[in-house]
C-alpha cells in the first residue's frame, strides 16, 4: 500500500516554513487520504500518556457533564472521534446510546477494536480521571463504553436535528486549511443537535499544521473570534474558555479552546 502524502501548501503556514512541491491555495479536506492516517503513530504522540493539557480539558468539561441528568440522554453524537476515547468516557453517565462518525478506516477500525477487545492500559489514567470528575459515570470503563455505536462517515455529512448533544473535540481546526471549510463543518456539528441540544467541542488554538510520522497535515490557526464567528448565529448560550499551551505536545499551538452552547432552535 503506498505510504500517504500529506502536505502544506505555498500560501499555507507549516509551522514557519514552505515545503518542496507545494502549490498555490489550501489543502482541503477531501483532497487528503484520510483511510491511510496513520493512527498508532496519532496515539503515541497524544495518548500514550496523560498531558496536562488532556488533564486540564476532561477537569474543566467534567464540571458541564455533571450537570447532565443521568441516562438523560437518549442519543449523543460523537463528531471525528479518531482514536481518542476520553470524549466517549466524559458522555457516559448522561447518554443511553453514544454514537461516534469517525472518516479515516484505521481510525474506525482501532475504535471498534477497542470496544469489542478491550482499551489498551494508556487509557486508564484518562477513565480514573473522568471518574474523579464524576461519580454518576459507570462503575468501569468496560460498562462505560457499552453504548457506544461506532460508524464510518464525513463531519460534512451528519444527520440535522438527531441528537440530544454533539460533540467534537480536535477536528474543525484539524482537517482542513481552508476557512470556509472549518466554518461549515462547525455548523455542521452545531445543526446536528436538537433545538436546545448540549454542544461541547475543544479546539486547538493558533495551530498553523500538524506533523504526523514526518508528514505534514493541513490546520487552520483558528481563535476564540475565530469560533464565535462560525457559530454565534446557530447557538445560545455560547460560552467559550481557553486552557494555555502545553509545551510537551508536539504541536505549535496557543492553547486550547473549549466550548459550550446550546444549539438554536
Amino acid at each position: 500500500m503506498t505510504r500517504p502524502t500529506f502536505r502544506c501548501r505555498a500560501n499555507d503556514d507549516c509551522g514557519g516554513r514552505q515545503l518542496p512541491g507545494s502549490t498555490a491555495g489550501p489543502l482541503r479536506n477531501g483532497e487528503l487520504p484520510w483511510d491511510l492516517f496513520d493512527t498508532e503513530a496519532y496515539l503515541a504522540d497524544n495518548y500514550a500518556e496523560l498531558h496536562d493539557l488532556d488533564r486540564q480539558i476532561i477537569q474543566t468539561l467534567s464540571r458541564y457533564y455533571r450537570t447532565l441528568p443521568v441516562a438523560g440522554l437518549a442519543r449523543t453524537l460523537d463528531v471525528g472521534t479518531g482514536p481518542n476515547l476520553y470524549p466517549l468516557m466524559l458522555v457516559s453517565a448522561a447518554s443511553r446510546r453514544c454514537e461516534v462518525v469517525e472518516l479515516s478506516t484505521s481510525n474506525v477500525d482501532y475504535l471498534t477494536r477497542c470496544l469489542r477487545d478491550g482499551v489498551e492500559p494508556a487509557w486508564e489514567p484518562f477513565w480514573r480521571l473522568c471518574r474523579e470528575g464524576n461519580d454518576a459515570l459507570p462503575a468501569d470503563l468496560h460498562q462505560a463504553l457499552a453504548r457506544v455505536l461506532v460508524s464510518q462517515g464525513s463531519a460534512f455529512d451528519l444527520p440535522a436535528r438527531r441528537y440530544d448533544l454533539v460533540s467534537m473535540f480536535f477536528v474543525a481546526e484539524s482537517v482542513t486549511g481552508d476557512r470556509a471549510e472549518f466554518e461549515t463543518l462547525c455548523r455542521r456539528f452545531a445543526g446536528a443537535a436538537v433545538p436546545g441540544g448540549h454542544l461541547v467541542a475543544a479546539f486547538m488554538a493558533g495551530m498553523p499544521a500538524y506533523r504526523l510520522a514526518g508528514e505534514v497535515f493541513p490546520a487552520l490557526a483558528v481563535d476564540e473570534a475565530a469560533l464565535r464567528a462560525a457559530l454565534v448565529d446557530v447557538t445560545d448560550e455560547l460560552i467559550v474558555s481557553r486552557l494555555p499551551p502545553d509545551p510537551t505536545l508536539p504541536y505549535t499551538h496557543d492553547g486550547v479552546l473549549l466550548l459550550t452552547a446550546r444549539a438554536r432552535a
